[in-house]
């Protein structure tokens, strides 16, 4: 099909509110560079960084944790000169959206014209040639780059990975960021088969994901999260679940291992931060790949030392991590979890509905 000139597209037109987010029914539809693939968009999915990115929280200046009036309403104090995951400023207008499953448009010179037609989901992750750490020249998705919230996008061609899989557009947006993410986290812990891991925040996207990935590990998994959302991480494969709003977090996850814990993987921060850090065994291991209960927190060093811990943070994800994803999809050994999909003029609304905190997964928008 020939590819219009005009697309709809939903459009940030700076940070601070949901009024920022403008829709769009004439928006220039990009054109593949050197190297890149055009992708017709089927499904995208929201995450944390959405928000975060609109709000410009990843700014120093922001030091509560994403509340529901301060990510539909903005930070008053956040910095616009570090507003991105990396501390940069981001370019407006600018289209969000990381999580994107479609097929290929059209492509680019130097990339083989037989992929058009390709049914694809993207890696967000755009990292650095050489140095893939390098934060300075890793892109992501939707972030220093435009993303998926319109009918087509551009992306690095190999970036656009081939999937063959029964699973519509909208479960396959589930996967990208939240699994991702939760692979990295999972990895830099080092769980191992037969260890018991408790993951706080394990009724989102990135903790669902965790679930299933420990559990392929041969891990005892430990949730911790609302009470009402129980029964559908026990179906995930959770040993436990703890309640969030217990008092004593420490002691319920002690009481749910049946003593301490090797592993805490952790998306929530705040006031829940410590609790972890105590329940975990001598030589234990804890990794954080989000904060939105609070970015600042009070540590006992002394439980670093003295217990030989080890701490570790995880945002850039290694390269080949999608790859693995894709082929775990393909054999059907991870859950899609579509919690809830809207319009692709609904983004706004969507957001809001992810803030809320009441769905298990992940949300989508569908073109």
């Amino acid at each position: 099909m020939p590819v219009p000139a005009k697309m709809r597209a939903v459009v940030l037109t700076g940070h601070g509110g949901l009024d920022k987010l403008e829709y769009h029914e004439d928006w220039p539809t990009p054109q593949p560079g050197p190297g890149e693939v055009l992708v017709r968009v089927g499904a995208c999915g929201l995450n944390n960084t959405d928000i975060n990115t609109r709000t410009a929280w990843y700014s120093k200046s922001v030091t509560e944790g994403i509340t529901d009036a301060g990510g539909k309403g903005g930070f008053d104090n956040a910095d616009a000169d570090s507003g991105s995951w990396g501390s940069r400023a981001i370019d407006f207008p600018r289209i969000q959206g990381a999580d994107v499953a479609g097929s290929i448009a059209a492509v680019g010179s130097g990339v083989d014209a037989s992929r058009v037609g390709e049914r694809v989901l993207l890696d967000p992750w755009i990292l650095a040639t050489g140095d893939w750490l390098d934060a300075g020249r890793s892109m992501y998705f939707g972030s220093e780059c435009d993303g998926g919230y319109a009918d087509y996008t551009r992306i690095r061609s190999e970036n656009a990975i081939r999937i063959e899989t029964s699973q519509t557009d909208a479960e396959l947006a589930t996967y990208p960021c939240a699994y991702s993410t939760a692979e990295n986290l999972t990895a830099r812990s080092g769980l191992q088969p037969g260890e018991t891991v408790v993951i706080n925040g394990a009724s989102g996207g990135v903790g669902s994901a965790a679930i299933q990935l420990c559990r392929l590990r041969g891990a005892r998994v430990i949730a911790i999260a609302s009470a009402s959302k129980a029964e559908p991480l026990r179906q995930l494969g959770a040993a436990q679940v703890i309640d969030r709003n217990q008092v004593d977090l420490e002691s319920a996850i002690r009481d749910a291992a049946g003593g301490s814990v090797d592993v805490a993987l952790d998306v929530v921060g705040g006031d829940s931060f410590m609790a972890l850090i105590n329940a975990l065994r001598q030589g234990g291991r804890y990794s954080s790949s989000g904060s939105i209960a609070g970015p600042l927190v009070e540590f006992d060093l002394r439980q670093l030392v003295y217990k030989d811990l080890q701490l570790t943070g995880a945002t850039i994800v290694p390269p080949g991590t999608m790859q693995r994803l894709v082929g775990l999809i393909e054999q059907d050994l991870l859950q899609p979890l579509l919690a809830q999909a809207f319009p692709l003029e609904g983004v706004g609304e969507a957001q809001e509905a992810f803030l809320q905190k009441k769905h298990v997964g992940n949300i989508v928008v569908t073109t």
